[in-house]
């Protein structure tokens, strides 16, 4: 089972369905005590950083799901749930985020418009976890909608361009994370959700 962490906040129904449609067993879980054992854990995420990171805290996820990422559970942040996984970020400095990974999220520069609401290219970084883009070529569009983003760095996996690089995607051991919305993006997000619960499954054949 693929747990959907339901906390009140972002896009629940449709990361579940995407999920589903892809063969996995994903469920929403709006109870910390109900997680159980899952295979994988899917944290979706829209809207302003502070209000949804003090949503997910107030839920009481962020202790189990500190335990299951250290003990190897596969674990998908999407867009804001994405940004959750660092230090913190421009858009609520007075709120500390889960720091899993180094760095805070930044407002996008340059002469562009926000938010980023459109199809954009990714740009695969091969040198990285490429397991979720399996199949997937440097010609494939994803949907963004986003103001702030992480830098590109050692966990990037996939870089976009918008006004400046960012990070499309990171990967480091069993934690992943893509600012674009894997369920808005057509086939290509499929794929994508597809391959997160393919990487789930192999995990749990070990």
């Amino acid at each position: 089972m693929i747990a959907v962490i339901d906390y009140g906040i972002g896009n629940l129904r449709s990361a579940e369905k995407a999920l589903l449609r892809v063969g996995a067993d994903a469920r929403l879980v709006s109870d910390p005590d109900r997680l159980g054992q899952p295979a994988g854990v899917v944290i979706p995420g829209v809207g302003a950083y502070g209000s949804t990171i003090t949503a997910f805290r107030e839920a009481g996820f962020e202790a189990p799901i500190r335990e299951m990422i250290s003990a190897g559970v596969p674990t998908l942040g999407i867009c804001v749930g994405m940004q959750m996984l660092y230090e913190g970020s421009e858009e609520s400095p007075d709120i500390d985020g889960l720091a899993l990974l180094p760095g805070t999220v930044r407002r996008l520069r340059g002469a562009v418009r926000l938010p980023q609401m459109q199809w954009n290219r990714i740009q695969i970084n091969h040198s990285g976890d490429v397991r979720l883009f399996a199949g997937l070529t440097e010609n494939d569009f994803v949907y963004f909608v986003h103001s702030y983003a992480v830098d590109v760095g050692p966990e990037t996996t996939s870089a976009c361009t918008y006004g400046v690089d960012f990070s499309a995607s990171v990967g480091t051991g069993n934690l992943f994370g893509v600012q674009f919305h894997p369920e808005k993006s057509s086939d290509v997000g499929l794929r994508i959700l597809g391959n997160f619960s393919e990487l789930c499954n192999s995990v749990l054949r070990r």
